[in-house]
């Protein structure tokens, strides 16, 4: 036989000899349109696994050692760019482009594991920072109006909202701008490491990927699925690493506000997050106050008993909960600020500092008499009673409210409800329905007209604490605020496709869904970082934008329809700066099939945490001639927060909720062993990730591994981690590990992943840089050269 041909789909034929197979054992075969005989449409890679042994071997029959020998060297079997439609149609709003790979190899008990390897973009990675980017101008427009409602100001607080309003307006307008250039590249999924420094593109994340590894073996009843999302680490590469990243930047930035308190109030940032929380308290609260107002008066006017019970309970609880809001000394210095600020109070202080003349003596008496009082200023002009009255009222009218329906319900007793739109409704039916009514009205527009009230006070005092968040450097606060957006807009794409393939994958685990509903989702972020030149910034970048994804949450919500077109199904993005929830959309089939308290509505929030290793050459210098310490930081800081989260999986959980794994390890020693190795300050110490990363699996957890394009450093990486899990959780045959490594960095998901970034098939790695790498984060001889981009 001098040729086979092999046929896909019907429209595409690859020819090669037998013996051209048989001599190179892989066989790569770029695949071409039959439309115009020149457009690229695939790749198919074929190899000679078991070298002329019968491909219908039974999996259980034990390889021959020469077998063994070239299935491990030669186990790329297939590669192709098209969905797998049975497996992926609930992720189809989500990934695409889906990269295949499927290796064979031995095992130590004389078996063969069959893996395949996948790698998928997300359209999130555009998705999610248009939402954002919305959001973005939506908050800020809107204080921009709060700014504009404070009302009148002494000329020096004047002068200050003046120029924060300008920089807000400014920030606004280039938001705009991003927005419309986004909106440009409708169905992208993907933003390469060489467009890092694209301004339009500063809110995408780089190169983010879902790499998946799917195991099944002879032994298995089901799939073995480990799931790690690569992303370029989320840095502000367009603005800079002059002046470190973020984590310094406000640092430094923190300390010039609380010197230059003497021109402005200082408030901490505990302070500026506190009126945030206020904030955002007010514009959830109040809707809901007035709605569930509005359904008693509705009760009231049906002479539902039932119904008039409801709603005043659900009012009872939101209104408690809007009242405890204002429980907060913040609140009342912040009041007698914006009081201080207002041109009365200023004229009249002026008014007794320059006394007349001809009355200096009278004057003197007079602040003499009453200098007792005149101790503590403010009070001569301004009531700090007068706040606790107007808050207090709220409450007052709620129990006017609860004792008005008490009464009614008692006098009503077993008398019949009144049904209004009904023909046979009685005349003394119906006047009871109007006694319940205007009873209840009067005392519903007190309600509404004290909460009003409070809220009209309490939001200007917040919008008066942040009008200060800015010091005095109005321009450098912005420009802060801004790369905090940029680099929390990748951060948040990247977690939000880690989540929606969590929950896909284990929407049948009622182990993790009680976990995640009860304690939380963890995430765990791995770094490779070095500490030195730029990357300690995109270090100081990266810290902060993972720190700030506690600030978001998760919401499993039904799909309008029982067949949402897979763009209906793509996460919802709402809320502010300092609380954000995403909304997960599932197919009425899949909801139903969730726990009472997720259907429910409970928020799932997010424990991040962040470990870094420098691997690279520059990491050696920092090790020998720089500083480590960021490094060293970050990593006991997101110790204690990984132990938090541990600690309270401990009290609410039991481990049963945990998945199994072949390799018995308890947890404690884990965490043990990690605790350990984070205060060696061993040099480069990568076994650091290794148990981070085996923690957070055992924990049910996301899995993020990042560098600073999440092309090269990452994809050792990656693979690394593959060929562990082979080897500790499906018995890979010992002498083969570093094979298989090999051949998945050879032939494997990442050296495409290469490809797609830089049009080239080689790590951008050499020599000399891979002397500085740990074992086995170097690549095969052949497969780098190319430099970084």
């Amino acid at each position: 036989m001098a040729s086979a041909t092999f046929t896909l789909f019907h429209y595409w034929q690859a020819m090669s000899s037998v013996d051209q197979i048989l001599n190179s054992g892989i066989l790569f075969q770029n695949l071409f349109s039959p439309l115009d005989g020149s457009s690229k449409v695939g790749t198919i890679v074929i190899s000679n696994l078991k070298m002329g042994e019968n491909e219908n071997e039974d999996a259980d029959q034990a390889p021959s050692e020469a077998s063994r020998e070239k299935s491990a060297l030669r186990g790329s079997a297939l590669y192709k760019t098209v969905n797998d439609a049975e497996k992926f149609s609930i992720l189809d709003s989500v990934f695409k482009n889906i990269i295949y790979k499927v290796y064979k190899l031995p095992t130590a008990n004389g078996k063969w594991l069959c893996v395949r390897e996948q790698m998928a973009e997300s359209t999130l990675s555009f998705h999610i920072p248009k939402q954002l980017i919305k959001l973005f101008i939506q908050e800020d427009t809107r204080r921009l109006q709060d700014l504009e409602e404070l009302g009148e100001l002494s000329a020096h607080w004047d002068t200050l909202r003046q120029n924060v309003t300008v920089h807000y307006q400014q920030m606004i307008s280039s938001y705009h701008e991003v927005l419309m250039e986004l909106s440009k590249f409708s169905g992208s999924s993907f933003k390469p490491s060489c467009s890092r420094g694209e301004k339009k593109l500063e809110f995408v994340p780089v190169n983010l990927h879902l790499q998946r590894m799917q195991i099944q073996n002879s032994s298995a009843k089901t799939d073995a699925i480990y799931d790690v999302v690569t992303i370029g680490a989320p840095a502000a590469h367009i603005r800079g690493f002059r002046n470190g990243g973020l984590r310094r930047q406000l640092y430094r930035f923190e300390g010039e506000k609380r010197n230059s308190a003497y021109q402005y109030i200082y408030y901490s940032p505990e302070d500026t997050t506190k009126a945030k929380e206020v904030i955002t308290n007010i514009y959830k609260l109040q809707p809901r106050i007035l709605s569930n107002s509005e359904l008693l008066l509705t009760a009231a006017r049906q002479h539902s008993s039932a119904s008039l019970k409801d709603s005043l309970k659900t009012l009872s609880e939101i209104t408690e909960q809007f009242v405890h809001t204002f429980e907060d000394q913040l609140l009342r210095s912040a009041l007698l600020a914006l009081h201080k600020a207002r041109p009365s109070y200023i004229n009249k202080k002026c008014s007794t500092l320059i006394p007349n003349p001809d009355t200096a003596e009278e004057q003197l008496e007079n602040n003499e008499r009453k200098s007792s009082k005149d101790s503590i200023p403010h009070h001569a002009e301004y009531d700090e009673e007068d706040w606790d009255r107007v808050w207090v009222n709220v409450g007052k009218s709620l129990n006017c409210i609860i004792a008005m329906v008490d009464r009614l319900l008692e006098e009503s007793g077993n008398s019949p409800e009144c049904e209004p739109n009904s023909s046979s409704a009685d005349q003394s039916s119906s006047s009871a329905c109007d006694n319940w009514y205007d009873g209840l009205y009067p005392l519903v527009i007190t309600l509404k007209d004290c909460v009003s009230e409070v809220i009209n006070r309490a939001k200007k005092a917040m919008v008066f604490v942040l009008l200060q968040d800015c010091g005095s450097n109005i321009p450098q606060a912005l420009a802060l605020h801004q790369r905090r957006d940029v680099v929390f807009s990748q951060a948040l794409a990247g977690l939000v496709c880690g989540f929606v393939i969590k929950l896909q994958t284990c929407l049948h685990d009622h182990g993790f869904l009680l976990q995640l509903h009860t304690v939380g989702l963890l995430v765990q972020f791995e770094g490779l970082l070095s500490t030195y030149s730029e990357e300690i910034g995109m270090l100081e970048d990266m810290s902060v934008a993972i720190t700030d994804l506690q600030k978001v949450s998760f919401k499993v919500v039904e799909a309008q329809t029982e067949e949402s077109a897979s763009a209906d199904l793509c996460p919802v993005v709402t809320g502010i700066r300092d609380f954000y929830t995403v909304e997960v959309q599932l197919p009425s089939k899949l909801f139903e099939t969730l726990p009472q308290e997720i259907k429910d509505g409970k928020l799932l929030h997010v424990h991040p945490v962040f470990f870094n290793i420098g691997i690279n050459e520059q990491q050696t210098l920092a090790e020998r001639f720089g500083d480590i310490s960021l490094q060293e930081i970050i990593n006991q800081e997101n110790f204690k927060l990984l132990n938090k989260y541990f600690k309270s999986f401990q009290e609410n959980l039991s481990a049963d909720c945990l998945p199994r794994f072949q390799t018995q390890i308890d947890l404690k020693d884990l965490f043990q062993s990690l605790s350990e190795n984070i205060q060696a300050r061993k040099r480069k110490n990568v076994e650091i990730l290794k148990l981070a990363a085996s923690i957070c699996r055992r924990l049910n957890g996301i899995r993020f591994t990042s560098c600073k394009s999440a092309k090269d450093r990452t994809s050792m990486s990656v693979t690394l981690e593959q060929c562990v899990i082979l080897q500790e959780e499906h018995s890979l045959h010992p002498d083969y590990f570093v094979r298989a490594l090999d051949c998945m960095r050879r032939e494997g998901c990442r050296i495409e992943n290469a490809q797609k970034n830089i049009k080239c098939r080689k790590y951008a790695f050499n020599a000399i840089q891979l002397m500085a790498f740990p074992k086995y984060y170097r690549p095969p001889d052949g497969t780098y050269g190319k430099a970084d981009t």
